[in-house]
């Protein structure tokens, strides 16, 4: 596990799951969160079971269906035992022992707190729910002064390793004309992409300047990370926040 490094309020708990520790074998060695990737049932009922009791979780996380969308499922109102599946790319909670969690192999992972810890949300933060809006939704939903909040950039997919096309560039760039500052161009005429620093532009628009970085590359570090670029069929991370 990783323990973010931020200065959240002291009832807010906060992890980052490694891939070892579990009992899948590969490619989903070891520690797979995920049920949609391929992995046996039995093996991510163990690996979630593992999960919990490290971390000592008050409940089941609120294992959501991640679509690269801009939803927002708010456990106050959709019952934790509904919210298993529900459709949504981020997760926000009020109250005590109700566990936010999102799972990653390369996406960005962004946890939020309010300041005072009245509040928690994790948001999935690939690039097509990054451009359209999904940490704006996030913030939106807490219904908090943005800059009453700190967030925590998890491990994701660094600008080295991250090329993309000029139609990703693009859809920064129509809506953040100064978002060229985070692409790169290549020899083979593509882009490289920090989805780490678009996040902090997104974040900064809104007056969410206590950020903090987790600074991990997934791809380049094989040895804790699952990254879907690097191995195409692989398991998931789990980056989760809850209240006490």
């Amino acid at each position: 596990m990783l323990t973010p490094e931020w200065p959240a309020p002291r009832n807010v708990r906060a992890a980052f799951t490694t891939r070892g520790g579990g009992v899948s074998v590969p490619p989903f060695e070891s520690l797979n969160v995920a049920a949609h990737v391929g992995d046996t049932a039995s093996a991510v009922d163990e690996n979630r079971r593992r999960l919990r009791a490290h971390l000592q979780l008050p409940a089941e996380p609120s294992w959501i269906e991640q679509v690269h969308g801009t939803d927002v499922a708010d456990l106050d109102t959709v019952p934790p035992e509904h919210a298993i599946g529900f459709a949504a790319d981020a997760v926000i909670s009020r109250r005590t022992n109700r566990v936010c969690v999102v799972q990653v192999a390369d996406c960005l992972p962004v946890l939020f707190a309010a300041r005072d810890g009245s509040a928690v949300a994790a948001a999935h933060a690939g690039w097509r729910g990054l451009a359209a809006g999904v940490l704006e939704a996030t913030v939106a939903n807490l219904g908090i002064d943005p800059s009453r909040v700190v967030a925590w950039l998890g491990p994701a997919i660094g600008r080295e390793h991250f090329e993309v096309g000029a139609e990703v560039r693009s859809a920064f760039l129509a809506r953040d004309p100064d978002a060229t500052k985070a692409f790169a161009a290549n020899a083979r005429g593509r882009w490289q992409c920090d989805l780490a620093a678009l996040a902090r532009r997104r974040l900064e628009a809104m007056r969410l300047t206590r950020v903090f970085d987790g600074s991990c590359c997934t791809y380049a570090d094989a040895a804790r990370f699952f990254s879907y670029r690097r191995d195409g069929q692989c398991g998931r991370m789990a980056a989760l926040i809850w209240l006490t």
